[in-house]
């Protein structure tokens, strides 16, 4: 009996490890959407302002939102989250790390946050200049606009909008970021 329950608890432990392991290197994209390529790294660092967003829970109450990406030594990109609370009163900040699924010539990232875990990070569309990005996660319940100023030209929001409900996007569902 000993033996058995040594067994149990071995296999019950590889697959918890196994299943960490599966859900940590689960970084999608939606359906139908297509990263883009080429893509230059080096272009899409530095400041974005947040312009729109799928609303969640870590971003909840968020304005003047920001994300900041830099290289790190390790050859991954930095990525620093930061908005204010207007209910707490309070600034906040996450940062995490970037990876490429694949090539570094096709925008497909996984980002985490959390330790092991990752969640996809793709950039979908994005203006020649890398002024305005479209940024899909994972599945339809994660969707970002993005811009270098505060603000974003009215042809590139429709281009974006327009993209984003091909794709199956609820852009009623967009929490129109204020950038004050």
């Amino acid at each position: 009996m000993k033996t058995s329950s040594k067994v149990n608890t071995i296999l019950a432990a590889t697959a918890v490890v196994g299943l960490a392991i599966y859900l940590s290197s689960c970084a999608t994209i939606p359906k139908g959407a297509q990263a883009v390529k080429p893509f230059k790294k080096e272009k899409y660092l530095g400041k974005w302002f947040e312009i729109a967003r799928m609303d969640f829970k870590f971003e909840r109450n968020l304005s003047q939102v920001t994300a900041t990406y830099s290289l790190r030594n390790d050859g991954t990109i930095k990525v620093a989250n930061r908005g204010f609370n207007a209910i707490k009163n309070e600034w906040k900040e996450s940062v995490g790390k970037a990876k490429f699924i694949g090539r570094e010539t096709e925008a497909r990232l996984k980002v985490s946050f959390f330790g092991p875990f990752y969640a996809g990070y793709n950039v979908i569309a994005i203006d020649p200049e890398y002024k305005y990005a479209l940024v899909a996660g994972k599945s339809l319940k994660y969707l970002w606009i993005l811009s270098r100023d505060r603000t974003i030209p009215n042809q590139v929001k429709q281009d974006y909008l327009e993209k984003a409900e091909e794709l199956g996007y609820d852009t009623d569902k967009l929490v129109w970021t204020r950038q004050d």
